[in-house]
């Protein structure tokens, strides 16, 4: 029984700490956003530039949360494999609390993206084959026809940025 409560006790410390951490320490979605803020005011800046740069900037914040280990918006962008490529020298340098890493992670993500764009085009620009909603939109619209009631649909479909 002893044990079972300094188990409890310790594991409440732990997610306390988590707590406290997530609340004030940047995400790996705000570094990276942060990166692409620094190309878009200096876009002759090198990756290495706006590596030392995110180090200087964030070095005295806590380290990322690792639960949340993504950068959702950029799915849109880029394939998984491209943006998600320096996800684990992010992983890396929060688990052995290295700025440098985390840096160079986020850049890496950043250049596979940027390149991706440049070889394809930007989102909304490619061709039929390039587009990722092709072969799958008939499929959602099934799908979402089976379990969704039609005035839901309509009023998501009123609701969307971008009209079919």
């Amino acid at each position: 029984m002893f044990a079972y409560g300094t188990r409890v006790i310790y594991l409440a410390i732990k997610q306390e700490r988590l707590v406290t951490q997530t609340e004030t320490g940047p995400t790996v979605s705000d570094l990276f956003r942060r990166a692409q803020a620094i190309r878009g005011e200096n876009s002759q800046a090198g990756y290495r530039d706006i590596a030392k740069q995110l180090v200087r900037e964030y070095s005295a914040a806590p380290f990322p949360p690792t639960y949340n280990l993504t950068i959702p918006e950029q799915d849109a962008r880029a394939p998984e494999e491209d943006w998600s490529a320096g996800l684990p020298l992010v992983m890396r340098g929060i688990q052995q609390k290295d700025w440098n890493d985390i840096a160079l992670g986020i850049v890496l993500s950043l250049e596979q993206t940027e390149n991706y764009e440049k070889a394809r085009g930007p989102e909304g620009t490619r061709d039929a084959w390039h587009d990722r909603s092709q072969g799958i939109s008939n499929a959602t619209e099934k799908g979402v026809g089976k379990w969704m009631p039609e005035d839901l649909v309509k009023l998501a479909e009123r609701s969307s940025p971008h009209k079919p």
